[in-house]
């Protein structure tokens, strides 16, 4: 039996709705340039290929058969090729000449001045009929003609798989309208490493703070085998956040103060060989919606970024990729737009 479920509402005033990894919306660069973005956050530390992630290129397929060329290259999905590292640049290039000389195309690699930056990747995603673009090589979803004016519900439809898996969602989908579906095409992947989706407005998340505090403030969270020792060393309370028994920690602290109270736990845990978790937690707009999802049954949660309303979930599955399809009325107007994870269980 199928259940379906309301996790909430969004709001996309853009008219541009974006599918993506809520947890890598700290790599999202909204409109300024990808080289903005510090690459530690992607997990680089080596000087060298920091150097050459920051000058990579973006590169525009040109030409009377730049679409036929893009598919047929196969390396990413549309028209345009991103984040390609310095040092892979030209042999790209030659690889893409050789690739449009063997099957008679003509067309080739213009290199985007200053790249082009994610909002901007969304936005024109949409307005080619929506589709999937690369962020730092994680597939992100775009879709335009989406209403403006209204909230709309985001629904989750519940599946029990049985034995050894049990219930999970088989899709959540926002829907546009009433209106019956009568075609369906297929967007895209999305990428997911955080094990979460977020439904958002591409501007709207221009103004998305994932890592810095919009308050000023943050929290420190622990838990393990040896949160109560801790706790009684560091005279650390109860959490106290709802979903979170056990935890203990410290909420609404200036960053300096949690910063140093992080640093001591972890310092006292490596000192010691103890097994404990610890969570140091600006208060973000990621963590304003990770703590809604952390006390709510259904793993869900809203916020307010700009004008617009975000949602993320839990996608009950864990990491993957996950396809994306619009669901069209009669007129080509899209009536839904839904993330699949039945296949996650096949």
């Amino acid at each position: 039996m199928e259940e379906i479920i309301k996790l909430g509402e969004i709001t996309c005033p853009s008219g541009a709705l974006v599918i993506a990894d809520g947890g890598h919306l700290g790599l999202w660069s909204g409109e300024r340039s990808p080289a903005a973005i510090d690459p530690g956050l992607l997990g680089i530390d080596d000087p060298a290929m920091a150097a050459d992630v920051l000058n990579s290129v973006d590169f525009a397929v040109v030409g009377p058969d730049a679409s036929a060329a893009a598919r047929g290259f196969d390396r990413q999905p549309g028209a345009m090729l991103h984040d390609i590292p310095a040092s892979r640049a030209a042999e790209l290039e030659a690889m893409f000449e050789e690739h449009c000389r063997a099957a008679g195309l003509d067309a080739r690699l213009e290199v985007v001045p200053g790249r082009e930056p994610h909002a901007r990747r969304a936005h024109r995603t949409a307005v080619e009929g929506g589709g999937s673009f690369l962020v730092f090589g994680v597939p992100v979803v775009a879709v335009g003609g989406v209403p403006r004016d209204r909230a709309l519900p985001v629904l989750a439809s519940r599946v029990d798989f049985g034995d050894g898996v049990g219930p999970r969602w088989s899709e959540i989908s926002v829907r546009m309208s009433e209106a019956p579906a009568e075609s369906s095409m297929v967007l895209g992947d999305i990428g997911v490493d955080w094990a979460r989706v977020l439904f958002g407005d591409a501007d709207g998340l221009n103004d998305w703070h994932h890592n810095e505090p919009v308050d000023g403030l943050a929290d420190v969270a622990f838990w393990g085998a040896a949160a109560e020792e801790a706790a009684a060393l560091f005279a650390a309370p109860e959490l106290g956040e709802p979903g979170e028994d056990g935890v203990r920690g410290w909420t609404g602290l200036a960053v300096a103060e949690a910063m140093e109270k992080a640093r001591a736990l972890l310092a006292w845990k490596e000192d010691t060989g103890r097994r404990m978790m610890v969570d140091f937690r600006p208060h973000s707009h990621h963590w304003q919606i990770m703590r809604q999802i952390r006390a709510s049954e259904v793993e869900a949660g809203t916020v307010d970024v700009g004008n617009a309303r975000m949602l993320c979930a839990m996608t009950s599955w864990g990491d993957g990729y996950f396809p994306v399809s619009a669901d069209l009325d009669g007129s080509g107007t899209v009536v839904a737009v839904r993330v699949s994870f039945s296949d996650a269980g096949a």
